[in-house]
């Protein structure tokens, strides 16, 4: 797994959002563009979600243990209880937001 970096430290039990990519066709631009917006998200998200990248040429196992159909897609995970999931990359405005209501929902304090 490729993860972003994050900033530490990092409580044990902090959520994970699972970001599962395809693994070629992207162009290494695009690719490091979406890189870039998830360590950017990272930022935003502080220490209540740690996101991670996954590869699915890198870590075919792991992607297919999800079962996603398309690829991106990511999963919003605490504990090894699955939150969201979703089609496409986590982007936009109303996502940090909507991660940490879910987080909220799931009766974990989001500071």
């Amino acid at each position: 797994m490729t993860a972003t970096p994050l900033p530490l430290p990092l409580p044990a039990d902090a959520a994970m959002l699972l970001v599962l990519l395809p693994p070629v066709g992207t162009a290494p631009q695009v690719r490091a563009a979406t890189l870039a917006a998830l360590a950017a998200l990272q930022r935003e998200l502080g220490a209540a979600i740690r996101v991670l990248t996954v590869d699915e040429l890198s870590h075919p196992s792991v992607v297919r243990s999800f079962h996603a159909t398309d690829l991106p897609c990511f999963v919003l995970m605490r504990q090894g209880v699955e939150l969201l999931r979703e089609c496409g990359l986590p982007e936009g405005e109303a996502i940090v937001p909507l991660l940490l209501e879910k987080l909220g929902s799931a009766g974990v304090a989001v500071e």
